[in-house]
């Protein structure tokens, strides 16, 4: 307990009548339990609180000769550019500019990515009740891209239930060929 004492101001002097002064008590123990009842309030809603994490399954480098079947028919890729674009084409990328089996777009849930991913599920669909699960999606960010580009191209992988995507290094003809279709489509 905390006390404020106050001397008697009356001193000693004859003649002056004063009042006495009672010295004033103050209790500080409620203070104290109210400032512990905020520190464990605080700390417990901040070990509430945890980040979340996206899980990212990278193929094994063990065996570098070991590679990948993929059909051309299972494959989409997906080129995050400047400006919030996103070059895509399915199969490989030749036969893809032959039967123009390609197109610019943005990262909107209905009119961009999501729409371009959810229209290849239901092409595999369509080739075998259930193949949309064999969809690889394929992410090779351009060295114009953002990481929040990266980010929302997995996104749209969560979002549509793709269960098989990778992100991979683009190569130079690709790099060529999404930045000079990004420039001709507005």
């Amino acid at each position: 307990m905390a006390e404020i004492n106050t001397p008697n101001a009356a001193g000693g002097k004859a003649g002056a009548r004063r009042s006495k002064k009672l010295s004033t008590k103050v209790d500080l123990t409620p203070m104290v339990d109210l400032g512990f009842l905020l520190i464990t309030f605080f700390i417990f809603t901040t070990t509430m609180s945890e980040s979340k994490a996206m899980k990212l399954i990278m193929p094994d480098d063990s065996d570098p000769k070991k590679d990948m079947t993929l059909g051309r028919s299972n494959a989409l890729t997906v080129i995050p550019l400047a400006d919030n674009k996103v070059f895509y084409y399915h199969g490989e990328l030749n036969d893809a500019l032959k039967s123009n089996g390609w197109g610019v777009t943005n990262y909107s849930e209905m009119d961009g990515l999501g729409k371009i991913v959810r229209n290849k599920q239901a092409a595999l669909d369509k080739i075998t009740p259930g193949k949309r699960k064999d969809l690889m999606l394929m992410i090779k960010p351009s060295p114009e891209s953002n990481y929040q580009n990266v980010v929302n191209a997995l996104d749209e992988a969560m979002i549509n239930d793709v269960k098989r995507y990778a992100i991979l290094d683009i190569t130079p003809e690709e790099k060529e060929v999404a930045a000079a279709k990004s420039l001709t489509v507005h």
